[in-house]
């Protein structure tokens, strides 16, 4: 499909800058398959959703990934005099202590050249990809370098969101799901930002289980899409894991009639990669690069609960092969004539799979 055909025009103030408090008062627009859409608030979820029915989540937790530093000579003794200042974005791991990062500006960076974030940790040029990226060889690594980059960097929010150069102090529990458990995302699962203790309670009271998997959720999230044709485009990697409990979990739920309910784009994309094409889903360990547009036939999800996201990207185009396009379209013309709040610290969505996506077209 072109490229265009999943563009539309967003007036700038629809976009979040800070999620509301509490974070479960955020509107929520139902969008079952066929009829009326519905506008709720998330608390309402618990009433759209059956006894039995199975909520997915996922357990990723957001790294501070972002970091400036200065540019110099790494054939050279002693720290860097009067170098470019570079920010770098980390979105996947090599090895414990090599990362590919998006650089800005990155045509000013040179294999072997030297980047100083802070006195002590510094990181090498490894070799220069397409499109800003750069391979970093750091100076510490695994739990170290973890711990740098709690003490020297900053949350990698989206560019939509506006910061300072030293980002918001309450980013860096704004910015984090209740579920998050597992270090290694550079973007948070934005759809999962929404729920409260008291919101997990009302679900479990409603009879619906809770499962948790893992997808470290790349920078590559935010990259356009520049080709245009969607079969061109190439998906940024992404490592996950799906245990072998809740495998089991979603198969059950599955074969007892139970609904699959997925938490936000992240945990469709892990199920779909971990289920055969006769809809049981198996554990899962390593990288998914699926990308999802229209005419995919979903295998193992029901439901998805959302947040809004941007024109032309690959998001937009997975609920738009999730719902319809038309339908989709149709949907985020309603949340801007209602004015939903858009994007990461935006409002939510909760879609019904379009009618032509059963399980018996499979």
């Amino acid at each position: 499909m072109r490229v265009s055909d999943f563009d539309f025009d967003l007036p700038p103030e629809h976009i979040a800058q800070h999620p509301v408090e509490p974070r479960d008062i955020a509107r929520l627009l139902h969008v079952p398959a066929s009829g009326e859409l519905e506008d709720l608030v998330v608390k309402d979820l618990p009433r759209l959703l059956q006894p039995g029915d199975l909520l997915v989540t996922n357990d990723t937790r957001v790294i501070p990934a972002r970091l400036t530093g200065i540019r110099g000579d790494a054939t050279r003794a002693g720290p860097p005099q009067g170098g470019a200042k570079i920010e770098v974005t980390l979105h996947k791991p090599d090895s414990p202590a090599i990362w590919r990062v998006f650089a800005r500006p990155a045509k000013k960076l040179n294999p072997r050249d030297l980047i100083v974030f802070a006195p002590g940790f510094s990181a090498v040029v490894d070799s220069k990809g397409e499109a800003g990226e750069v391979t970093l060889h750091f100076n510490v690594f695994g739990p170290a370098l973890l711990d740098a980059l709690h003490r020297h960097g900053i949350m990698p929010l989206p560019p939509y969101i506006k910061r300072g150069k030293d980002g918001d102090h309450s980013d860096y529990s704004a910015y984090q799901t209740l579920f998050a458990k597992n270090d290694g995302a550079v973007a948070a699962p934005t759809a999962s930002l929404h729920y409260t203790p008291a919101l997990i309670d009302a679900l479990t009271e409603r009879g619906v289980q809770v499962a948790k998997l893992t997808l470290h959720v790349g920078a590559g999230t935010f990259l356009p899409v520049k080709v245009e044709d969607t079969r061109n485009h190439i998906m940024h990697a992404e490592w996950g894991e799906l245990s072998p409990e809740t495998a089991q979990i979603i198969n059950t739920t599955k074969k007892n009639g139970g609904r699959i309910i997925a938490s936000g784009t992240t945990s469709l994309r892990l199920l779909e990669t971990a289920a055969d094409e006769s809809g049981i889903v198996h554990p899962f360990k390593g990288e998914t690069n699926i990308f999802i547009t229209p005419g995919y036939q979903f295998r193992i999800v029901d439901r998805l609960l959302t947040n809004f996201h941007l024109p032309k990207s690959t998001l937009f185009m997975l609920v738009a092969a999730f719902s319809g396009l038309d339908r989709m379209k149709a949907a985020y013309q309603h949340a801007m004539d209602q004015n939903y709040r858009f994007y990461s610290y935006g409002d939510a969505s909760l879609l019904d799979v379009a009618a032509n996506q059963s399980k018996e077209n499979l």
